[in-house]
């Protein structure tokens, strides 16, 4: 989906036929960089991983907190994780003092859109926070379920179009899988990758959509 930087979701909405080409022609438009997280495995590699998981029913939410998952905390100077994440993933992005972006465009491969302003994107934690909690997260400490919902070192956090992110909410594969079908065999070796690093467990169902999405991957 194509965005110009100067118009807004809703002026965007407003406009059909003519002036929708005349918009699209007066703006010069760069190639957007692809969300990249680090350390996405292999096929075999994130097979293996997924193999090693625990399979086990999920738990409870009780006492489950966002609150409980500090974030986004500073990672450099007055960068926090969400603006590092959108840094990263994005194309020719401009930061001001604060280092909130005033410029560039973000790609986002849940759904194939292109956007021009950050508050049209959300951070995604892959696996999210509440499915972490249920999944062995309850019984970490405050400080390292600060450091899984600020994991910069391994493919949990992606920029994507904040709306999809939002149908998404706590959801794990067997119930919600990226709308953009060619991204499923990546975002299936990403939340693997997550689960396995940080020693969470996974659902029957979970690990059965995992497997599916799994094998639509080539490499």
């Amino acid at each position: 989906m194509f965005r110009p930087p100067a118009l807004s979701r809703r002026r965007w909405a407003g406009l059909t036929g003519a002036a929708l080409t005349a918009v699209a022609l007066s703006v010069t438009l760069t190639t957007p960089a692809s969300a990249t997280p680090p350390n996405i495995p292999s096929k075999a590699t994130a097979q293996a991983e997924l193999n090693a998981l625990t399979v086990a029913a999920e738990g409870s939410m009780t006492g489950y907190s966002r609150d409980l998952f500090p974030h986004w905390i500073t990672i450099s100077g007055s960068c926090n994780t969400r603006e590092t994440v959108l840094k990263r993933d994005g194309a020719n992005v401009i930061v001001d003092g604060s280092c909130y972006p005033t410029s560039g465009s973000w790609y986002s491969p849940y759904d194939g859109a292109t956007w021009y302003s950050p508050a049209d994107i959300d951070i995604d934690h892959v696996v999210p926070l509440a499915e972490a909690w249920r999944s062995g997260a309850s019984s970490w400490t405050t400080s390292k379920r600060q450091s899984f919902a600020n994991d910069l070192s391994y493919p949990q956090l992606i920029a994507v179009t904040d709306n999809v992110n939002q149908s998404k909410g706590d959801q794990d594969p067997s119930t919600w899988q990226p709308p953009r079908s060619a991204y499923r065999c990546t975002y299936s070796k990403m939340w693997i990758r997550s689960k396995y690093h940080w020693g969470l467990r996974l659902q029957t169902a979970e690990k059965s959509a995992l497997q599916s999405m799994l094998n639509t991957c080539s490499s």
